[in-house]
């Protein structure tokens, strides 16, 4: 779950799936107004509309940004029967073993390589809970990331919460390495989000061109023989370009199994 700039003074909120590594667009609000956070309810909104997407009986767990942290939307996730983690910011409070605490508090206490779980803490000055805390601090990084989550196992909350930084690809696909739709110039969310649609279909049509790239082989031909470091989304730009330059046939006709 996160946010992005998406047209003139629009901005699009979104969900996506993870599927095979890949971050897909399933559904999103857009709003006009400057570059920010997205009110709370906007968060639950959008969760109550994808709630009704899933499949009966399908996990889910919900990743998000620091804007994500809200109580309000941790409970109406519990209360969709889903798992989350969501980063928070460090100078929110919580209440863990009788003593009420910063969250930098546990950061101090941290260094490089050390991962931090608090179970049963209450958390900001509303004392909602319990939910477990985590504090991990990852090598290489200056500073630790702060997680909320319902989820029991701690390491199994970082390894999950890894996956959303997939999502920020899918925004450098959709905008300045890939469809510029930051230049579209729009400023009717309405006509921003029509223009979500068919980006968002043709997005999933280049990844699909990308893997035929890698299947048929032709990587030798629009991008080197040993050794590949695209993206599936830029192959199936390039095999696109080609096959336009070339004028040979395009597939356009694929399925998706889920």
């Amino acid at each position: 779950m996160d946010g992005s700039v998406a047209g003139r003074g629009c901005n699009a909120l979104m969900i996506h799936v993870v599927y095979k590594g890949r971050a897909l667009p399933l559904a999103w609000r857009v709003r006009q107004g400057p570059k920010g956070h997205f009110p709370e309810d906007l968060h639950i909104a959008l969760v109550e509309l994808v709630s009704g997407l899933i499949p009966e009986g399908a996990q889910v767990v919900l990743l998000g940004d620091g804007e994500f942290d809200g109580t309000r939307l941790q409970h109406t996730v519990e209360g969709e029967g889903w798992s989350y983690v969501c980063r928070t910011g460090c100078h929110r409070t919580a209440w863990w073993d009788g003593e009420t605490f910063r969250l930098d508090t546990l950061g101090a206490c941290s260094k490089p390589g050390t991962l931090v779980a608090l179970a049963e803490v209450w958390f900001t000055r509303e004392e909602y809970g319990p939910i477990m805390l985590i504090c991990c601090w990852a090598k290489g990084c200056k500073a630790p990331l702060y997680l909320v989550t319902n989820m029991d196992a701690a390491e199994e909350a970082c390894r999950l919460y890894a996956k959303r930084f997939r999502i920020e690809t899918f925004f450098s696909d959709q905008k300045s390495r890939g469809f510029h739709l930051h230049k579209s110039h729009l400023s009717d969310p309405q006509r921003l989000s029509r223009l979500l649609i068919a980006a968002c279909l043709a997005y999933i049509w280049i990844v699909y061109l990308g893997s035929v790239c890698m299947k048929e082989g032709w990587i030798r031909i629009i991008h080197r023989r040993h050794r590949c470091d695209l993206s599936l989304f830029q192959l199936g730009m390039r095999l696109l370009e080609h096959f336009l330059n070339e004028d040979l046939p395009i597939p356009v006709a694929f399925h998706i199994f889920i």
